[in-house]
């Protein structure tokens, strides 16, 4: 018999569908019910290490972690990771297979559809419930032939639909409406109701427009979730530039946002803390005076790294240490920070090699087989506890990683230059652990740092939106998805 599955799909990208499942998955998860999140397909260029030593969305991470899950590549068995306009790595079941072009992929779907299956057959035997996430939307008819994402998947396993729209970006009802409408007759049936995000205001102005919705589609609106300000859950994809500001002193930090950042929720622990000042810089933008400039992960290193001196920001990280500012290079940053970069497979676009930054004295080559691990260790500027994770491709060797910055597992990691101006490492997530966090503000200049507890806080976040659904989803509804 198989077990209950529900599945959450959107009118947009955005609309709220990692939010809503992360927070159903806390709510059954606080019933006692053995629940478990899952994404056939994925896009991204935030990503997580599992404990089976995989890569899937950071998105699935953390339903995961408000399933009280430990994340297993099961949970999201196909992630594509773009590293161009037209072409994107292909991650099955964790592990890369290779680089595709959409055409190419879209060939392939079938062939990705049986490992979505293959995972979601293994959570069926091993949990009481699946909540399914969709990609994207449903009604995006050019993609609707060999879909695994949306209606596809729902098809092939039998399961109910939610359809989540976000009213915050206004036409709540001409997305919800249109979005039926594109639909199939068999996957009209499949939607069993409505749910509108991010609602503020009166609800008594709103209550027209849902019955004039209920009575037209004959869909009842499940629900409508308020709009949770300052709710910290991690990104799927898109940067978030809120932040918290307190009153004392600011330490300015700069983010230089390449095409291909990866892993930007790197820097999630910075926007929340009252501390720091942390600024976004795009195309077209100049680097500001700044205490601290972060390069960040790339999934693209030496495109990204021709594009940083296309900007003009080459020139202004030299003016930056001239001045006395500090410099963090965290996995494809580190790999800039050097000599060369070598890439004789082509593992991230045409074969051949680029010149660095040659801000510290070591070489990268890639290979075609990534580094993914989650690791802990120890913070050498001044020997605190440090975990995250680690994915890569590119292998670095040379003098400057003699003067490691951290120590995981045993085994030395990134550099410090001499005068200890420029550190890097490949580890993600090192500002998450509070004591690991308050020594690197600390060394780049903030005076009496505060400790932020971080996982604290996304804790907070996951308890806000499931106790927001349980206040405001029909209780009725919510109930009868496990019967």
């Amino acid at each position: 018999m198989n077990k209950p599955t529900l599945m959450i799909q959107g009118c947009t990208s955005d609309a709220g569908k990692s939010t809503l499942v992360t927070g159903l998955c806390r709510l059954f998860h606080r019933r006692g019910i053995h629940v478990a999140p899952f994404k056939p397909q994925n896009m991204a260029l935030n990503s997580a290490v599992t404990i089976d030593g995989g890569e899937i969305g950071r998105a699935q991470a953390l339903q995961a972690q408000a399933a009280g899950l430990q994340p297993h590549s099961d949970m999201n068995p196909v992630l594509l990771k773009p590293n161009s306009d037209t072409g994107a790595q292909v991650i099955i079941h964790g592990h890369a297979i290779h680089d595709m072009q959409a055409n190419e992929y879209h060939n392939y779907k079938s062939i990705a559809m049986r490992a979505v299956l293959e995972s979601y057959n293994r959570l069926q035997q091993q949990y009481d419930l699946i909540l399914v996430e969709g990609a994207g939307s449903p009604a995006e008819i050019n993609l609707r032939d060999r879909d695994i994402a949306n209606m596809g998947f729902a098809e092939a396993v039998d399961c109910p639909v939610i359809l989540i729209a976000d009213i915050d970006r206004g036409g709540v009802f001409a997305h919800l409406h249109g979005t039926l409408a594109l639909l199939s007759t068999s996957e009209q049936r499949r939607i069993k109701g409505f749910v509108i995000n991010r609602f503020r205001g009166d609800i008594q102005l709103l209550q027209s427009g849902l019955d004039w919705l209920e009575d037209d589609t004959q869909k009842p609106v499940l629900g409508v979730l308020p709009y949770l300000h300052g709710l910290h859950l991690d990104a799927e994809d898109a940067i978030q530039s809120q932040q918290t500001i307190g009153d004392g002193q600011q330490l300015k930090i700069v983010v230089p946002v390449v095409p291909r950042i990866s892993n930007h929720t790197d820097f999630d622990p910075l926007r929340y803390h009252p501390q720091v000042d942390i600024q976004f810089i795009g195309p077209n933008q100049t680097i500001p005076a700044a205490d601290l400039i972060i390069l960040p992960g790339s999934k693209n290193v030496r495109d990204d790294l021709h594009w940083l001196h296309q900007q003009g920001w080459a020139s202004a990280i030299q003016r930056h240490l001239r001045y006395g500012g500090k410099l963090l290079g965290i996995c494809g940053g580190l790999q800039m920070l050097g000599n060369a970069i070598h890439d004789p497979e082509g593992v991230e676009g045409t074969a051949g090699s680029t010149p660095g930054l040659s801000l510290l004295n070591f070489n990268t080559t890639l290979q075609q087989k990534k580094q993914l691990r989650n690791v802990s260790g120890k913070l050498l500027l001044n020997n605190v506890e440090i975990h995250g994770y680690e994915i890569h491709a590119g292998i670095s060797h040379g003098p400057a990683l003699n003067t490691p910055l951290v120590t995981l597992n045993g085994q030395n990691d990134g550099a410090i230059s001499d005068d200890k101006q420029i550190i890097a490492t490949y580890l993600h997530g090192l500002f998450e652990s509070p004591s690991a966090c308050q020594s690197l503000l600390e060394w780049a200049g903030l005076l009496n740092t505060e400790q932020v507890d971080y996982h604290g806080l996304r804790e907070a976040g996951i308890n806000r939106i499931a106790d927001a659904i349980e206040d405001s989803l029909c209780p009725h509804f919510i109930n009868n998805i496990i019967k």
